[in-house]
């Protein structure tokens, strides 16, 4: 049938044509080995699991426990009640059972072994605390392992924040500052552009740019108007007579529970002569010289410094990356940002 038909019969026990390469086949051994890794000490683990809750029922007085049927591996051990004489006082036979539980026939009851014995008894508060743990073990394994798995875990839950750039250290900054306050966030970047000097020079020049970029994203019609957004902007000030410092602004914009807050990063200190040279070449009469400078103090840097970023300059000069600081001051925005928040209800 198979030949008139057109399609071709391939002989049992013969292998398919192979197109990977030697480089295939080793860029998958370290993804196939992570797998399998994670495989064993996810078995590890839910043997564990059940021991433990076992051992608990047992200390709570649960002499004999009844849990729902099960076709897989684990069906003998788990669907036998589980005799403790040793717990019973002398003379009694008690003998405790969970509830039976009517199956909706319209409901697949297919699920046993392992899962099938979780399913039976996750309900339990003592059983949840468990598996709570059990999660935070294995996802503290994985991470282990990878640690660049980190963002995959904890992106999902409720919270959904836009960042106001696609660039990654404020990006993943920001991210990891609101995974960290809120234990899981979908947290997105979007290319946003702002009508002041590229150099802006005070704090309302760096709070206005920042504002700029989340209304710039709403006028276009990329985020919607009700969306939670988060934005970055630097700035130059001279805190003292002839000291200058490099600061970063950060907002967060709510309309939907009326939040606008701010915070601003640690002020990094930038030489005289590299704020003089920025405002030379900047030509009076540019028409955004109310809000700052044509050059930015990390073009000059970089020009003026060997094997400095411009976008980066900040770890020369005081050994912290843009990135922490931008992560110092996201994770107290995260966390007043959550303060303000309504209680969840459930």
């Amino acid at each position: 049938m198979m030949e008139e038909s057109g399609i071709e019969a391939t002989p049992p026990g013969t292998p398919p044509p192979s197109t990977s390469t030697a480089g295939d086949a080793a860029a998958a051994a370290t993804p196939v080995s992570l797998a399998n890794t994670v495989g064993r000490c996810i078995e590890n683990i839910a043997e564990d699991l059940k021991k433990q809750v076992l051992e608990e029922m047992t200390q709570r007085g649960r002499f004999a426990v009844k849990l729902p049927e099960s076709t897989g591996a684990l069906a003998d051990p788990i669907t036998q009640q589980a005799n403790f004489p040793s717990a019973l006082a002398p003379g009694t036979d008690s003998t405790i059972t969970f509830p039976e539980e009517h199956e909706d026939p319209r409901v697949s009851t297919a699920t046993g072994g392992l899962w099938g014995f979780i399913k039976g008894v996750a309900e339990n508060p003592m059983v949840k605390s468990v598996l709570d743990k059990t999660k935070h073990s294995v996802e503290t394994m994985i991470t282990t392992l990878d640690p660049g798995m980190v963002p995959y875990i904890k992106t999902g839950g409720e919270l959904d924040i836009v960042v106001t750039s696609n660039k990654e250290v404020k990006v993943a900054a920001i991210r990891d500052a609101f995974q960290e306050v809120f234990g899981m966030a979908v947290v997105t970047g979007e290319a946003a552009q702002s009508n002041i000097a590229p150099q802006p020079v005070g704090y309302a020049a760096g709070l206005k740019g920042a504002q700029e970029r989340i209304d710039s994203l709403r006028r276009a019609g990329v985020i919607h108007e009700k969306q939670p957004a988060v934005s970055a902007e630097s700035f130059i000030e001279e805190l003292l007579p002839d000291k200058w410092f490099d600061i970063g602004c950060l907002i967060i914009e709510d309309p939907i529970h009326g939040i606008h807050l701010e915070a601003f990063t640690q002020a990094t200190p930038v030489p005289l002569q590299y704020v003089q040279q920025a405002k030379s070449l900047t030509p009076e009469d540019y028409s955004l010289r109310w809000s700052g400078l044509l050059v930015t103090v990390g073009e000059v840097l970089e020009k003026s410094i060997q094997n400095v970023n411009r976008t980066d300059w900040h770890v020369v000069f005081t050994g912290m990356s843009r990135r922490q600081m931008i992560y110092s001051a996201a994770k107290a925005l995260a966390g007043m940002y959550k303060q303000q928040l309504p209680p969840r209800t459930v």
